[in-house]
């Protein structure tokens, strides 16, 4: 099994090289709206917070996939060169439907020099859908 690396808040660590490297690989998890039971639901992942990541022939982000738990939702594959090769924060929006109350949403990136990374899991409640009265 790979080393599976993951963020460290960067406010604690002392060395800005360190700070530059965990936070322009680690992948970071936002939900959008309200997540709503049976609806389509956007999830954005971004590669990086703060630092940008390169773009080049021999080191970039691979892919980003989005895990609910320990079932896989999704996965984006990027080539070299897909920011222009120019430094960048990769960034993908996913869309799912909930299906059950609660979503463990976790985002994985994969650096061709660095590495597998794995975001902080994020919890999102789902809500039933209020029948219309019609």
């Amino acid at each position: 099994m790979p080393k599976v690396n993951s963020y460290v808040d960067i406010s604690t660590i002392d060395k800005e090289a360190k700070r530059d490297f965990i936070d322009r690989h680690s992948p970071f998890v936002h939900v959008e709206g309200e997540a709503i039971k049976g609806e389509k639901l956007k999830v954005k992942v971004r590669v990086g917070n703060e630092y940008v990541h390169p773009d080049d022939f021999d080191h970039y982000i691979a892919y980003v996939q989005l895990w609910d738990g320990d079932t896989f939702l999704a996965q984006v594959n990027f080539v070299p060169g897909v920011m222009g090769n120019k430094p960048n924060q990769a960034e993908v929006d996913f869309y799912i439907v909930p299906t059950k109350d609660k979503l463990k949403l976790n985002a994985m990136s994969y650096c061709t020099k660095h590495g597998l990374w794995q975001s902080e899991t994020v919890e999102v409640n789902v809500i039933e859908k209020e029948p219309s009265n019609v």
